[in-house]
């Protein structure tokens, strides 16, 4: 696995595009990806991963989910293999809209690690990233889910103690701050106070011009990152 470059940026459109409107904003990641040399991960509804793996080169193709289960039975699961086959090298585990028992969540990122892709892990409250960093995931979103897709970011100083809590926890865990995000500020701010990473989905998505707004959050990423 490829070490991830912080700061990064995660272009997350959840269920809203597919097929060739996802693979047309994925093209406009890629390009950026390259242009700023800044780390994008791009996530996509399963049956699009493969695609948008084949038409880029600069992305981290990225699962919405996975399950626990080895090759064999489990009919209508997400086979971790399967995920890897198509050209994924991340995944989204605990996010709100599809959260996880703590069980199912120790035994995915478990097969994550076996197979070398790259864990996502959403948390709701600081008492929650406290729990989920002892497992040691890769990238740990503290994400406040009151806040998805309302516009408004989480108060710094939520951004501040949750990244000093968990890097108390585990240094290596990257920490992303994500609610609310909608402006190249926002992500700006995000990343000066403390985020390793951040990203967006309504804030893109319902921009006038959804390739506009993602060049100027990947900017944004550029000055804050040059400003640390």
């Amino acid at each position: 696995m490829k070490k991830i470059k912080a700061p990064f940026f995660i272009v997350n459109p959840k269920s809203y595009l597919y097929g060739e409107e996802s693979l047309k904003l994925a093209l406009v990641a890629d390009r950026l990806a390259e242009e700023y040399g800044v780390e994008i991960f791009f996530t996509a509804p399963f049956a699009d991963l493969a695609n948008i793996k084949a038409n880029t080169k600069n992305l981290r193709v990225t699962a919405q989910h996975m399950d626990p289960l080895v090759p064999g039975r489990g009919m209508g699961h997400v086979l971790p293999e399967s995920l890897k086959a198509a050209g994924a090298e991340a995944v989204f585990l605990n996010h709100a809209e599809h959260s996880l028992k703590l069980s199912d969540l120790v035994k995915t990122i478990n097969r994550a690690k076996e197979l070398g892709i790259i864990t996502i892990v959403c948390a709701d409250c600081l008492e929650e990233a406290i729990a989920i960093a002892k497992l040691s995931p890769d990238i740990l979103l503290c994400e406040p889910t009151a806040l998805i897709g309302t516009g408004q970011t989480s108060g710094y100083d939520y951004i501040v103690e949750t990244t000093t809590r968990i890097k108390e926890i585990d240094e290596n865990i990257l920490v992303m701050q994500a609610s609310g995000i909608t402006t190249g500020e926002d992500v700006y701010q995000t990343i000066v106070h403390g985020a390793d990473g951040t990203g967006a989905t309504s804030g893109i998505l319902k921009a006038p011009d959804k390739a506009k707004r993602l060049e100027e959050m990947i900017q944004a990423i550029v000055k804050a990152k040059n400003e640390k």
